[in-house]
């Protein structure tokens, strides 16, 4: 065989290979909208504000989580001053309110709630249970950065990315792990978060929930969604619609009637003792 048909047959071969790869379907991440469920509002970006009803040793989580999450074009997060008891966590009109305190030894970790209104988030609350991050286990930056950042994100309307503690971390706070320290790093949100917030945002709404003077499901809503949510358990969380790891983490909706709703995401710290 001549050189130049060696070359030639060569060159054919590469051409072949690229137009074979080019011929083989990107494989892209999944979609992990909360059900669709996002703040109504009139124009992009917009600011969301985040409560600080933490304590002192959650200050600077609940303000890199802000940062981070920052990095979105369509959504933006200013912390505010508190207006509600960390103990009791009362959700506000169109704000999150994030807590922490001492909830005792009840199994969970941490809470992030949303309520709706067909799939608008009207308000929304994260609660962080220091009976656990203050133990050893759970007091270090890994932990407390995954667990504000998730829980933050959530009452964005983002549900997680991977939710199998087992699987090698994807570098955001998004997905459950075990090892948030990693690597990589599961801290912050990654690319794929602020990809899913362009889509769950990429319209507009006529009208705002957003910061709004009064609470529309607040009429409809009985006593079991206000005050009282931490201290009835998960009784008070409606039914359960969703179980993973073994029950280690779960999600539970309240129907609170006229078409809102109460979900309430749930991390569990001790599935053996978390009832």
């Amino acid at each position: 065989m001549s050189k130049f048909v060696r070359r030639h047959s060569r060159l054919m071969f590469a051409v072949f290979a690229l137009v074979a790869l080019a011929a083989i379907p990107t494989i892209s991440l999944a979609n992990h909208s909360w059900g669709g469920y996002h703040w109504a509002r009139a124009s992009n970006p917009f600011t969301l504000p985040l409560g600080d009803n933490v304590s002192p040793a959650w200050d600077s989580y609940l303000a890199t989580a802000s940062v981070e999450w920052n990095r979105s074009s369509v959504l933006q997060t200013a912390v505010v001053a508190g207006a509600t008891r960390p103990r009791n966590c009362k959700a506000a009109a169109g704000r999150v309110e994030v807590c922490s305190t001492r909830y005792g030894f009840n199994g969970w970790l941490g809470i992030a709630q949303i309520w709706v209104s067909g799939t608008h988030i009207t308000r929304g609350a994260t609660k962080l249970n220091d009976s656990y991050f203050d133990a050893p286990a759970y007091d270090t930056p890994g932990w407390r950065n995954l667990v504000m950042c998730q829980e933050v994100g959530h009452t964005f309307g983002l549900d997680h990315q991977d939710e199998n503690f087992s699987n090698p971390n994807l570098g955001t706070c998004m997905d459950y792990t075990s090892t948030p320290d990693g690597p990589p790093l599961n801290w912050y949100p990654n690319a794929h978060d602020y990809e899913q917030l362009e889509a769950i945002y990429a319209h507009l709404d006529g009208g705002g929930t957003v910061a709004q003077a009064a609470d529309r499901g607040k009429a409809a809503a009985p006593a079991a969604a206000g005050d009282e949510l931490l201290e009835a358990g998960t009784a008070q969380w409606g039914r359960l619609i969703r179980s993973t790891n073994r029950g280690r983490t779960e999600l539970f909706e309240l129907d609170l009637g006229a078409g809102h709703k109460l979900f309430t995401f749930v991390i569990w710290a001790d599935p053996e003792g978390r009832r």
